[in-house]
């Protein structure tokens, strides 16, 4: 069996190593003598496609790769998260992999795991600075440079509007890190750019398309639609919610009020395709295999980066059509 020891984990430190140590206690679980790891993982839940597709991608390869994943759906609750955490840690699996729902509240729970010598990985999401020194390295997506692809093309398509842009903007689950970041990333750009915009509103939607919809009805209620330029939804769930809400109330999406989103789903690229949106930065769920990569290596002893990127890109109109058939979620 696989029983690890964290050493020498510094706050600073942008590269770790760890060491292993042989044999457990005889009620413990590990990993086998073929290099096969038990996995703890715990999911954000199941609010959308992209977090389906996630954990599909997750499962299948851990399967693939001959490990034993115990996958725990937090139901977007981090209580639950925290709980399945240190149910992990004990039934002493080999490493925790953690998708957290928000970004504060982590470290006592991430403290046990390193008291215990279970390294953590983190998926998808990150938590605040303050922790970085609880957990080995974080794969997945760099939410501000999403929000900056996000911002670019805003601040390149409405540079000659003269009048200023009025933007509407679905978040995120609030305090999570791609609500956070991708808000960050978006007005940043805006500003370096110098354009001349004004937030009409910005309120959280979860990540859902029943709260998406939900909150555009209440935009389209207190300020209604006419003069507003550009709505940009932290995902395609609440993106494709705002849509049928902008449509009930009369309008045209994608015409009478562009629309970015980020996820790039295939019903994303089918209202891209269809109208009814104008531009696509793209989350891509799909690193199971990238993880399992990482996990070995970080159970090996190996040095891993502090931050894996996941390889996404941008879509505008002129490619919606081309690349819907290449969508797997």
């Amino acid at each position: 069996m696989f029983k690890k020891a964290l050493a020498g984990i510094g706050a600073g430190a942008l590269l770790l190593g760890m060491a292993a140590c042989g044999g457990g206690d005889g009620g413990s679980e590990g990993g086998g003598d073929d290099g096969s790891l038990v996995i703890g993982f715990a999911q954000v839940g199941a609010e959308s496609a992209w977090r389906t597709a996630n954990s599909t991608s997750i499962q299948e390869a851990a399967k693939a790769a001959g490990h034993d994943l115990k996958f725990v759906d937090g139901q977007q609750d981090q209580e639950k998260q925290i709980a399945a955490v240190r149910d992990f840690i004990n039934q002493q699996v080999d490493v925790i992999v953690l998708a957290p729902v928000v970004e504060t509240g982590w470290t006592d729970v991430l403290q046990e795991a390193e008291d215990a010598g279970i390294p953590v990985v983190l998926a998808d999401r990150g938590v605040e600075a303050a922790d970085e020194a609880l957990y080995v390295t974080r794969l997945g997506s760099d939410f501000a440079e999403e929000g900056r692809k996000a911002g670019t093309w805003a601040a390149e398509t409405f540079a000659a509007d003269a009048d200023g842009t009025r933007i509407l903007e679905l978040q995120g689950t609030t305090g999570s890190a791609p609500a956070n970041d991708r808000k960050a990333g978006f007005f940043e750009v805006l500003d370096a750019e110098g354009l001349n915009y004004e937030i009409v509103d910005s309120q959280s939607g979860n990540f859902t398309a029943e709260e998406g919809k939900a909150v555009m009805e209440t935009f389209i209620t207190t300020h209604g639609l006419d003069g507003i330029d550009l709505l940009y939804a932290h995902n395609d769930e609440m993106g494709l919610g705002a849509i049928q809400a902008i449509e009930e109330a009369g309008k045209v999406p994608g015409t009478d009020i562009q629309i970015i989103i980020v996820d790039g789903s295939t019903a994303g690229f089918q209202a891209g395709v269809d109208g009814k949106l104008n531009y696509i930065v793209e989350c891509n769920p799909a690193f199971g295999p990238q993880l399992m990569d990482v996990l070995e290596s970080v159970v090996a002893g190996d040095e891993v980066e502090k931050f894996t990127p996941v390889e996404e890109g941008v879509f505008d109109a002129t490619q919606f059509e081309a690349e819907l058939p290449n969508r797997q979620f």
